[in-house]
């Protein structure tokens, strides 16, 4: 039974879906700084004030905190997409390079002494050969 067990937290599944958890808990730092730093002053432009979570309606005396609701969204929509743009489009993309056989285009190297001494004697001969004609 404790092999089975072993097995099953080895298997790939389990520890992808730790790395998931663990890469997902450290964005959602990243959109939070987002949140604060950008866009909760940028809804203060646009609203009056920085929390919108704090707009409220009321209707017969009872209180819908309507806000509450459009920061959860605000919030959802601003991770969805910033993970969409920032993780889901550039890996789409190297994985279609990838079963195409495209692989990044590495920095030509420059070729070795011997060989650039070579091709000055071929260009030399060439020029040596047209003249001659």
């Amino acid at each position: 039974m404790l092999k089975g067990f072993k097995d099953f937290l080895l298997r790939g599944n389990v520890v992808d879906l730790a790395v998931g958890i663990i890469v997902g808990t450290a964005f959602t730092s990243v959109v939070t700084g987002l949140m604060d730093g950008f866009l909760t002053p940028l809804i203060a432009l646009i609203f009056g004030e920085p929390n919108i979570s704090a707009v409220t309606f009321s209707i017969n005396g009872t209180e819908f905190p309507f806000g509450k609701f459009l920061q959860a969204l605000l919030h959802f929509v601003i991770v969805a997409s910033t993970l969409y743009f920032v993780v889901v489009v550039p890996v789409k993309h190297f994985t279609a390079r990838v079963k195409r056989g495209e692989q990044p285009v590495p920095e030509p190297v420059a070729p070795a002494a011997d060989i650039m001494l070579l091709q000055e004697i071929r260009d030399l001969l060439a020029d040596r050969v047209g003249a001659q004609r």
